[in-house]
């Protein structure tokens, strides 16, 4: 079969049946996935005809006639009576519009088929309004159809294409006992395999995702582990520095000590001052080398505790800095395992719902 000088003028996806020769009831699916099918218009010949093409052979290929009529017996499924090919097509459509428009297409073809047809009666010029295709010129001689090799008829009379009483007959009487209920089970089982591919893929796609959920759930719990460890380090670090800092608060609770004992030698200092500062009758120049050689000791001593008590001070406030600082990075730590401890909880959830909703 050659389609080059045919173009096509409609094209749609249905999955394709032909009748049972054999028991002229059952429908024998074309294959298992939906074919594309076209309407061809033959320019040179002025003919029309329905193409679907499965592999490498010609599925359908039907010439549309004006005695053809195309009928919706369901929602999605539609189907004609080819006499020339001596079967009956069905289409299964994925939705009523599908069918919708493939029916109007078919009426539309079906009138260009019956003008064309007059045309070349009376000899004149082809005009296809219906279509909206171009006046083609008709050859004297009869067309022939397009039904391939070794079926070639003429076009002599619309009675000549009409099948006869007994054919018309036959037909109906296949037409009429065809099951409905058997071609709309057949294409909603050929739906039905579509919609579970679907499934099947949005399943190993669910699989992937938990997959990639239970890498980031063991991930989560390494972190909390790790987590877990340096909280433990941090309160055991914290423990130890404890009685650290017990011990640079003694030095803290002798303050008061300390600031008493250099007010003390100050009102010392102050008396050996006055004492030797005082008039007195006979002198003693060894006394009072003694008395200066104490006030000076007694101020080196009180510089002394005056400087222990400031590094003693600043002492204590680095230890109590240290302990806020640790204190800090402990709540840091378990604040963040909480919000570890959260997501791991989510995770969870999400696994199960997940292995509830799969099958």
């Amino acid at each position: 079969m050659s389609t080059a000088r045919e173009q096509p003028i409609f094209s749609t996806r249905a999955h394709v049946f032909q009748i049972d020769p054999a028991t002229k009831r059952n429908w024998i699916p074309a294959g298992k996935h939906a074919l594309t099918v076209s309407y061809f218009y033959d320019a040179t010949r002025n003919v029309y005809r329905i193409i679907s093409i499965g592999g490498a052979k010609a599925i359908i290929n039907s010439t549309v006639t004006p005695n053809m009529t195309f009928t919706k017996t369901s929602q999605k499924f539609g189907q004609w009576a080819d006499s020339r090919a001596n079967t009956v097509y069905g289409l299964g459509f994925a939705s009523e519009q599908h069918l919708t428009q493939f029916a109007e297409k078919f009426q539309e073809v079906k009138e260009a088929a019956r003008l064309a047809r007059e045309k070349s009666q009376d000899g004149g010029e082809l005009t296809s309004p219906a279509l909206g295709l171009a006046s083609h010129q008709v050859p004297p001689t009869p067309l022939v159809s397009a039904n391939g090799p070794g079926e070639e008829k003429l076009f002599r009379s619309q009675s000549a294409d009409a099948p006869g009483p007994t054919e018309r007959e036959r037909l109906k009487k296949m037409l009429s006992e065809g099951s409905v209920g058997e071609v709309q089970w057949e294409a909603e089982f050929f739906a039905l395999q579509d919609s579970n591919n679907k499934l099947a893929g949005a399943l190993r796609e669910a699989n992937a995702a938990a997959a990639q959920w239970r890498q980031q759930l063991e991930a989560q719990r390494a972190e909390a582990e790790r987590l877990r460890q340096r909280v433990a380090e941090l309160e055991a670090q914290a423990a130890a520095e404890a009685p650290q800092v017990s011990e640079k608060e003694v030095p803290a609770q002798s303050l008061e000590q300390l600031e008493a004992l250099v007010q003390t030698k100050d009102q010392e200092i102050q008396t050996l001052r006055t004492q030797t500062g005082g008039p007195r009758e006979a002198p003693d120049t060894t006394e009072r080398e003694e008395t200066q050689q104490k006030v000076q000791d007694l101020e080196t001593r009180n510089a002394e505790l005056e400087h222990q008590l400031r590094v003693t001070e600043r002492s204590l406030e680095e230890a109590r800095a240290e302990r806020e600082r640790a204190r800090a990075e402990v709540g840091r730590a378990a604040q963040l395992l909480d919000v570890r401890l959260f997501e791991l909880s989510e995770l969870r959830e999400g696994l199960a719902r997940l292995a509830e909703a799969a099958p």
